[in-house]
């Protein structure tokens, strides 16, 4: 079964700050803020949530097909996705465009300030799902606005099974879209800011958005996760990293976990755990591509992290 991932591609350049913003930005100075970062370290990496959750997903063995819209600078991209064996059937090149770019600036307590310019992501609506075959599930990831609308409408047309994950897009949609895109997904997947942003545009409690999915599942940070499936709650614990690197991507690597265990028929409590280890991995690694596995080392670091075999 294939996995249908539509989302971003986009490069980012990530910096990192050698103190922390708390201590830079007054509080009863915010309406003339006039701020200035030395970031000492900086690095561009391959990122966009469709390209990170890929990359996890086919580490895993798992059967992703990027669909994006990309500009004319996408060649590097090209390259490394060629190199990874990734297809680029349903990426599309917009003329006159730049790929999306995130300027991201890390500090000391891995807080981040995101500059981002969408470019050819606003474009996402010139692909369509049903352009894709064989795909048997499938997520809606952070993208243009009508590209995130128009494919979850094509996947539930189609009745192809999908993941709804607004990530930083949520606030370009109004409650009653929001509702929208969560009566047509199967499963819904936020961190807990997010979670809170949907249950007050939307007007509805997480318990009863719960209700219209399969799936639900709130992420926690450190906090690990929560999962409301079959009418249960279930706490998911996060996995100690070995070193705390980079948050970036750390999203994207545990929503390869779900794509991956919904795909291969793994119930929840395995799902949110192995998704939890691919944080944990994730951020132990700069940039959200830059990680790397084999399953014999995922199955041992999921042996090792909750006592039990994940296949």
């Amino acid at each position: 079964m294939r996995t249908l991932i539509c989302g971003s591609i986009a490069y980012d350049t990530i910096m990192v700050f050698h103190d922390r913003f708390k201590n830079h930005i007054l509080p009863e100075q915010l309406h003339i803020l006039n701020v200035a970062f030395l970031v000492p370290d900086m690095r561009r990496e391959f990122g966009g949530c469709a390209g990170n959750i890929a990359y996890t997903l086919n580490l895993l063995g798992g059967a992703p097909l990027i669909m994006a819209t990309v500009g004319d600078d996408y060649q590097p991209y090209a390259y490394r996705l060629e190199k990874l064996q990734l297809s680029q059937q349903h990426i599309r090149k917009i003329p006159d465009t730049f790929t999306a770019q995130a300027f991201i600036t890390t500090d000391l307590d891995d807080n981040q300030i995101t500059a981002f310019h969408p470019g050819a992501m606003n474009h996402s609506h010139q692909n369509h799902v049903r352009d894709a075959r064989d795909v048997g599930l499938g997520i809606v990831a952070p993208d243009g606005r009508e590209g995130m609308l128009q494919h979850a409408r094509e996947f539930h047309a189609a009745g192809i099974p999908f993941i709804f994950d607004p990530g930083q897009g949520l606030p370009m949609f109004s409650g009653e879209e929001l509702l929208e895109f969560v009566r047509m997904a199967e499963y819904v997947t936020v961190n807990d800011y997010e979670g809170q942003m949907l249950q007050d545009r939307s007007g509805r409690k997480i318990d009863e958005l719960a209700r219209l999915v399969k799936a639900f599942v709130v992420t926690l940070g450190a906090g690990g996760s929560i999962i409301h499936a079959n009418g249960r709650r279930m706490e998911i614990p996060s996995v100690k990293s070995e070193e705390m690197i980079d948050p970036t991507g750390c999203g994207d690597a545990f929503r390869a976990g779900l794509l991956y265990g919904i795909a291969a028929g793994l119930d929840w409590p395995l799902t949110g755990r192995l998704a939890s280890l691919l944080g944990a991995i994730k951020i132990g690694r700069r940039g959200g591509q830059n990680h790397h596995f084999t399953r014999d080392e995922i199955a041992q670091r999921f042996k090792d992290s909750f006592g039990t075999r994940i296949w």
